[in-house]
């Protein structure tokens, strides 16, 4: 029962952390600068993965996307291919979680579902390093430009986008590794089984020795006195 428990709040640990993941992968605000005026907020800056754009005070918003893929700074092609393997490894994860708890009628045997929600335990690892890489690979290229004296150009600061994908990323770690922690307990739960059926056959077995051994008591011999 206690593992049931802790399989269910490992999927649902993941599944939050992998939808919070999914969620940053659109989202707008990855860094953000404005530009303040004498009263009110003139114009602020912000870009993602995919545009960069500017809204005025009016509330009015100028978009525009990266013209091509190749010729994109590094540090964004790294952080795009992070993040949408770390949504493949959520959603295969998912499945073989489902697949692979005590609550669910699919995937076998109790051993072969403790193997497969320990795959699922990897992926969901996986795919929080990949979020947890991203953000932090994004987010320090952000501060090292920021604290740059002889950066000249726009600097900018973290988004929610970063804060958002670092939770994402903890919950996936935290809920991977109590499912990897179910195999151990399938093992240990096997083992005592397989001690406790040994010990019974073996005590069986000698008790059915014993019975079908005649009981042969060695012949008394007699002293001569013992006629008298």
């Amino acid at each position: 029962m206690a593992s049931t428990s802790a399989e269910i709040i490992a999927f649902l640990l993941t599944i939050s952390g992998w939808v919070l993941v999914s969620s940053t992968l659109p989202t707008d605000y990855w860094k953000v600068s404005t530009i303040d005026g004498t009263v009110i907020t003139t114009a602020t800056f912000w870009a993602n993965l995919w545009k960069t754009c500017v809204t005025d005070s009016t509330g009015v918003s100028n978009c525009k996307d990266f013209p091509s893929m190749l010729a994109l700074d590094g540090y964004i092609q790294a952080c795009r291919g992070l993040m949408i393997s770390a949504v493949c490894l959520g959603f295969f994860g998912a499945v073989f979680g489902l697949v692979g708890m005590k609550c669910t009628k699919v995937g076998g045997s109790d051993q072969t579902k403790a193997k497969i929600a320990c795959l699922a335990g990897l992926m969901f690892i996986l795919s929080g390093l990949c979020s947890m890489t991203s953000c932090s690979l994004y987010a320090n290229r952000i501060t090292s430009e920021f604290f740059d004296p002889s950066f000249v150009a726009q600097k900018y600061e973290l988004g929610a986008a970063l804060f958002i994908g670092w939770a994402g990323a903890s919950l996936c770690i935290i809920g991977g590794i109590i499912f990897c922690f179910s195999i151990a307990e399938n093992s240990n739960s096997a083992r005592r089984g397989y001690a406790y059926n040994g010990a019974t056959s073996v005590m069986s077995s000698r008790t059915k020795v014993h019975n079908s051994v005649p009981d042969k008591a060695p012949p008394k011999h007699f002293d001569k006195n013992a006629y008298v």
